[in-house]
């Protein structure tokens, strides 16, 4: 693993840390099972959403707006063609055959016949998505979720997920472009890519949900634990 690599796993867990020592504090008799820092989690996901309402959801709308939707597909493939990359490994880690050869028969046949990733030619074939990472591959072979975590600018997660993110993190193909300012850029543009993605999706959210907070929890919970075959995730976590 990389120095920089390194350093991005020692910063993480000195947030993860300092979450964890503030939610002590911030947790209460009332709270949910599944969300006992969730004080803490509301004022992490206030701050989360006046940044995103003032900076990257106009940009993301400005994206979705004036850029040309083949581009816009272009790039929400070549992204997503990465990232088969890393749920076909996750799958492998999880014993799961049939998801490994699809997720690696996407990336094949993208890559060689899709310009790089830029057409989805695999979706075409029948070659259906796996998205897997290695929260859930800790998940897989029975890592708790542990407590319900908001996390600055990243947002929902869970104290496993969170501690999964070195490997994501290393693991990731932008990571490794040099110079800088062209790995920067790059994830940039996958960022306000995915934002842009849902903006439909949000609109429909603050319409629909009397609190938006715990709709987002509730929905990240249950799609994580959809993902490994489990059942509704009601359990309590003892911080103490």
């Amino acid at each position: 693993m990389s120095v920089r690599h390194r350093r991005a796993g020692l910063l993480l867990g000195v947030a993860l840390s300092g979450l964890l020592a503030l939610g002590g504090c911030a947790s209460g008799p009332s709270a949910k099972p599944q969300d006992p820092l969730e004080p803490l989690n509301r004022s992490i996901y206030r701050f989360n959403d006046s940044v995103d309402r003032a900076v990257v959801k106009p940009v993301a709308t400005a994206y979705r707006d004036y850029m040309p939707s083949p581009l816009r597909t272009g790039v929400n493939n070549f992204f997503g063609n990465l990232r088969d990359a890393w749920s076909g490994f996750n799958a492998l880690l999880q014993a799961r055959p049939a998801e490994a050869g699809q997720d690696f028969g996407r990336v094949g046949v993208n890559t060689v016949l899709g310009l790089g990733g830029v057409l989805d030619i695999a979706s075409e074939m029948g070659l259906e998505r796996t998205t897997l990472d290695f929260g859930l591959t800790l998940g897989r072979w029975g890592v708790p979720d542990g407590p319900y975590l908001v996390l600055p600018i990243l947002g929902p997660s869970t104290l496993r997920d969170t501690a999964a993110l070195t490997a994501d993190f290393a693991a990731d193909p932008v990571g490794n472009v040099d110079p800088v300012a062209s790995r920067n850029q790059l994830r940039v543009l996958r960022a306000v890519d995915q934002r842009a993605g849902l903006l439909r999706a949000g609109e429909l959210l603050d319409q629909a949900a009397l609190d938006p907070y715990g709709f987002m929890r509730d929905s990240y919970l249950q799609r994580r634990h959809s993902l490994m075959g489990r059942p509704d995730p009601e359990e309590r976590f003892d911080l103490d």
